[in-house]
């Protein structure tokens, strides 16, 4: 098969429920952007699927799920999260999402407790916990980082993490 990959295994981490979470959200991150980094154009924004999800829009609303979640940004409409600007670059939108990634992590670092509430401003919303947020940014990245895997493997025959 061209373009395989070996896989990575999950990550080995302490036993503290933080580094866990954060290290397979990690783990997670970076295998979805490494599905992305590289697609060819214009694949990496053509619909695969009947419901029209494509690779460069799954990363592109995964940027926006971690800066709303972890930065407090509004997004008013989710759906349109799925689609990246025409004029946007594969390697842009790989590198605005690697950014936002380290502001979460920033954010994150400063949170010393899993059961406390994130620290974001977001009028009249009650911030979720750590331990909500990390959980669910798991969920999230690991579902699309799924729907990844098929649409890279059905673009260029690119397969592991």
């Amino acid at each position: 098969r061209p373009n395989r990959r070996r896989d990575t295994p999950p990550p080995r981490t302490a036993n503290d429920e933080t580094e866990v979470l954060r290290g397979f959200l990690t783990y997670l991150r970076a295998s979805i952007a490494a599905k992305v980094d590289g697609a060819p154009e214009p694949q990496v924004r053509t619909a695969a699927v009947p419901s029209g999800t494509h690779l460069l829009g799954l990363l592109h609303h995964l940027t926006c799920v971690e800066r709303a979640l972890f930065l407090g940004e509004q997004v008013t409409d989710w759906q349109a999260t799925f689609e990246a600007a025409s004029a946007d670059t594969v390697a842009e939108v790989v590198a605005r999402y690697r950014e936002v990634v380290e502001l979460a992590d920033d954010v994150l670092d400063g949170c010393a407790d899993p059961g406390a509430p994130l620290p974001r401003a977001r009028p009249g919303r009650t911030a979720p916990s750590v331990r909500w947020a990390l959980t669910h940014m798991i969920e999230e990245t690991g579902r699309h980082a799924g729907h990844a895997d098929i649409l890279r493997e059905l673009i260029d025959g690119s397969t592991g993490r």
